[in-house]
C-alpha cells in the first residue's frame, strides 16, 4: 500500500512531534518541546486530510496518549534509576556560603602548591586552600599572602609583590 503526500506528511509530523518532545527531556530549554507540540497539532490537522473517516479518532487518539505519557512523566520517571540521576534530590537547608573562620586568614602567609593562573591551590596555616590572585600568574612554590577575604574567595599576592 502506497501512501499518498498527506498520509506521508501526517507520519512525519507524528514522528517528529514525538521525537522533538522525547528530545526536549534531555536538553531542556523549552524549544524543542514547543516545536514538537506545534508538529503533534499539525499531526492532528493532517490526520484529518489524510485520513478524513478516521480524523476524529486520529486526533483523540493523539491528545489522550499525550495526556496519559505526561501523566506517566510527571508520576513515574521520577522514581527510576535514570529520573533519580537526572533530578536533584538534596536540598540546602543546612548549607553554609562560607568556610567558617576563614576571614582570619587575611594578612597571614603561605606557599604555591598549584601554578596560580590565576586560581590554583596553596598552603595556609597547614591546610591546602583554594585562592586566586589579583590577575597574576605565579608559579608553583612561590610565597604568597592573604590580603583579601570575600566570602569563599581567598585572594592572594607574591610576598615580593606585597
Amino acid at each position: 500500500m502506497e501512501l499518498n503526500l498527506a498520509q506521508q506528511l501526517f507520519f512525519i509530523l507524528l514522528g517528529s512531534g514525538l521525537v522533538l518532545i522525547a528530545i526536549e527531556i534531555f536538553v531542556p530549554g523549552g524549544i524543542l518541546g514547543t516545536l514538537g507540540a506545534i508538529a503533534l497539532v499539525g499531526a492532528i490537522v493532517m490526520g484529518f486530510t489524510a485520513f478524513p473517516e478516521a480524523g476524529p479518532i486520529i486526533a483523540l487518539g493523539i491528545v489522550l496518549l499525550t495526556g496519559l505519557v505526561l501523566v506517566v512523566w510527571i508520576r513515574v520517571f521520577p522514581r527510576t534509576s535514570l529520573g533519580k540521576a537526572m533530578t536533584v534530590t538534596g536540598d540546602l537547608a543546612n548549607a553554609k556560603a562560607a568556610q567558617p573562620g576563614i576571614e582570619a586568614l587575611t594578612g597571614k602567609t603561605g606557599e604555591t602548591v598549584t601554578d596560580l593562573r590565576p586560581g590554583g591551590y596553596a598552603m595556609i596555616d597547614g591546610k591546602r586552600m583554594d585562592v586566586v590572585t589579583d590577575g597574576r600568574m605565579l608559579d608553583r612554590g612561590r610565597q604568597i599572602k592573604v590580603v583579601e577575604v570575600r566570602g569563599n574567595r581567598i585572594v592572594v599576592k607574591e610576598v615580593t609583590d606585597v
